[in-house]
């Protein structure tokens, strides 16, 4: 394919990610800005608003300062009238990379990935400087340099995700091609790579799956206290909707958050609060029906969750040597260890990455601490994933009938 129409295609792709993203807040948005303020509405805050919240769901910080008039009519404390948001509605963020990676996927299918990330990743980040630009906003500010390189990393980020991982499998004639063959000259070594993101994304799936399971439990069993939370908002059915949407965009940042308690380390809803399998502190929580999700107390019978992340590395241990099995790969000890250590590696960034995507500030006082702490996470998470990896890449092979040298009679020859 030749390289205009690959940099066309992917600033196509570019532009479309942003229009996604976008669209998903100015829609229903617009529709609160009519309904609720009428003839009198102030169609020119709605653009500014749309833009802070979309860079803010790509993981920019967004500074609150509520006007004074709003404070004194809402008895707001004057000290709680500006503060700031950083722990982000991760839903945007991931709309965002997962079309990027689509884009890079198709450029290493063209057989022109670097073009084709390098152009689109410059058309987005074109969008993002003229969406900043135009939609500066007194109330939600976001500064300039995040609010331009906080999304345009996240399409980054995406599509060299998506471009290099196909160009790995498929081949791109050039860099990754290169490394590859600078591999085969160690035939020991040459699948290592491979066997490393594989497992890394087996232990992934596997993780935020039950992290899902566990949210989706929580749900069933204090849907209950969540209700309770919605009625003493005292909203009426169109409010209901609007702070449903609002919280279903935080979802994936719950999800992230279940990944760092299944890990052990758990997370915060303010600070000197704690929520993770040995027990749960929280003192009081703000009226968000989300956090009615949240246990109010824990037991150290639910520490047996870190089996979870345990299995998960012995599952993907398994899969890499199973693959080796059918392959007839006997990998030595070496390059066996060194897969063990990379999926945890990788497993351990995954998780410090989500940790820190999740964590940040929620509002004014005690609520700018919440969320995971990346460290601890990514501590936990690696060890614990690679106590499952190496139990089943490093356990000796049982040989099969196969294998065995016999001679012509049956019986097994032994050296010497």
């Amino acid at each position: 394919m030749q390289r205009l129409l690959i940099v066309l295609l992917a600033a196509v792709d570019a532009v479309v990610a942003a229009a996604v993203g976008l669209g998903l807040l100015l829609a229903p948005l617009t529709l609160f800005w009519a309904i609720s303020q009428g003839a009198a509405a102030d169609w020119g805050a709605l653009w500014p608003s749309t833009v802070s919240l979309w860079q803010y769901g790509h993981g920019a910080p967004l500074d609150v300062s509520l006007p004074d008039a709003l404070v004194r009519a809402a008895g707001i404390a004057p000290e709680a009238a500006r503060f700031v948001l950083s722990v982000p509605p991760l839903l945007f963020l991931a709309i965002t990379a997962f079309l990027a990676a689509r884009s890079g996927r198709r450029a290493a299918l063209a057989g022109s990935w670097i073009t084709g990330v390098g152009s689109g990743t410059a058309v987005f980040g074109v969008v993002a400087v003229g969406v900043a630009l135009t939609g500066r906003s007194t109330i939600l500010s976001t500064p300039l340099p995040l609010a331009i390189l906080a999304p345009t990393l996240v399409f980054l980020a995406g599509a060299l995700l998506g471009a290099l991982t196909t160009a790995w499998a498929e081949g791109d004639g050039g860099v990754v091609d290169r490394v590859q063959d600078a591999l085969e000259r160690h035939p020991d070594w040459v699948e290592v790579p491979g066997e490393i993101v594989r497992g890394a994304t087996v232990v992934m799936a596997g993780v935020v799956g039950a992290a899902g399971i566990a949210l989706a439990i929580a749900a069933l069993t204090r849907g209950g206290q969540v209700v309770a939370l919605f009625e003493s908002l005292r909203v009426d059915a169109f409010g209901t909707i609007v702070i449903g949407l609002a919280q279903l965009a935080f979802l994936p940042t719950l999800l992230a958050w279940g990944v760092a308690w299944l890990a052990g380390p758990g997370f915060a809803i303010g600070t000197g609060t704690a929520v993770s399998p040995a027990g749960t502190a929280l003192g009081v929580v703000p009226g968000v029906p989300l956090f009615g999700l949240v246990p109010e107390s824990s037991s150290p019978w639910l520490l047996i969750v870190v089996l979870v992340p345990i299995g998960a590395g012995a599952f993907a241990g398994w899969v890499v040597r199973s693959r080796q099995v059918s392959a007839g790969i006997d990998a030595p000890l070496l390059p066996r260890v060194a897969a063990a250590v990379g999926i945890a590696a990788v497993s351990a960034g995954a998780g410090a990455a989500l940790a820190a995507l999740s964590h940040g500030s929620l509002g004014p006082g005690r609520l700018a601490e919440a969320g995971p702490e990346p460290w601890t996470v990514a501590l936990a998470l690696g060890a614990e994933v690679l106590v499952g990896a190496a139990i089943l890449l490093l356990a000796p092979r049982r040989r099969s009938g196969a294998d065995l040298d016999l001679d012509e009679r049956g019986h097994l020859l032994t050296p010497g």
